[in-house]
């Protein structure tokens, strides 16, 4: 198929994305990478009348390294936060989830945040967000904010910006003295996972995080507990998260991945 009529923008800067937003609102949509939204715009799930690309503004090709954590700007694509030299030491976590992501082909020109802000439940991104208690910034002319993960992410394809907003960076925490662990199912190498699993532990305990079976990633803390108690807890998490039969697992089959690499990862950061 072929989309639905639009006007075509490309802004010199952010102040006219903002711009651009303000006036169009619900009938705009942001392309960066456009592996998502070409897609949908050729399918017809989405015909906005305006496409705002900003795929090569330079303000918002950015990684920056703060004290407390690492902010990737919208246009910055997953092969270059992939090629970043700090990645494994600031981002264990991230650095072990990049080669999971598609192919490298998509990588080259699918953006950081955009896998962000498309909340597909089964990507690796937006569970790493979430499992490493993370945060979106968001720009409009009315101002900025910044949402942790659990706020922003408001279900399938969903999530709590704004008609006129602009995701403008992401920032992942950096990593403490603990460990983490990623790991996922798929069909093939470079699909969506059938279920992934992460995990971080710091001072504070460990989180573990579940993705590919609710509508968004499911990030619970196990701290304290023995490896009967471990297998206890996970047992109860699978069958509190369900999950669907498709036509790619059964849901006994996602609370059995659930349980496997749930204790999978949970061993290897308690392994330190």
């Amino acid at each position: 198929m072929k989309p639905a009529q639009f006007d075509y923008v490309r802004p010199r800067d952010v102040a006219e994305v903002l711009d651009v937003l303000a006036t169009h609102g619900e009938d705009a949509r942001v392309l960066a990478g456009g592996l998502s939204l070409v897609a949908m715009l050729n399918f017809r799930l989405v015909q906005p009348k305006v496409v705002v690309d900003i795929s090569a503004l330079s303000e918002l090709s950015f990684i920056v390294a703060r004290d407390d954590f690492v902010e990737v700007g919208a246009a910055v694509t997953q092969a270059e936060f992939m090629a970043w030299p700090e990645l494994a030491e600031k981002l264990p976590l991230i650095s072990t989830a990049m080669p999971h992501i598609g192919h490298f082909q998509t990588r080259a020109r699918g953006t950081v945040c955009g896998s962000i802000c498309h909340c597909e439940p089964s990507s690796e991104l937006p569970l790493c967000l979430a499992t490493l208690d993370g945060a979106v910034e968001l720009r409009s002319k009315r101002g900025s904010r910044v949402l942790k993960a659990a706020e922003f992410q408001a279900g399938i394809l969903s999530n709590a910006r704004a008609a006129d907003e602009l995701v403008y960076a992401v920032r992942f925490p950096v990593a403490g003295p603990g460990r983490s662990a990623f790991a996922e199912v798929t069909e093939r190498r470079g699909d969506f996972a059938i279920v992934a699993a992460a995990a971080v532990a710091d001072g504070t305990g460990l989180r573990l995080g579940i993705g590919g079976v609710a509508d968004r990633p499911v990030v619970k803390t196990i701290d304290g507990l023995g490896s009967g108690d471990v297998d206890d807890a996970l047992n109860a998490l699978a069958w509190e998260l369900g999950g669907d039969t498709d036509i790619h697992a059964t849901a006994r089959y996602r609370r059995h991945l659930v349980r496997h690499l749930g204790k999978q990862v949970i061993e290897e950061v308690k392994s330190a």
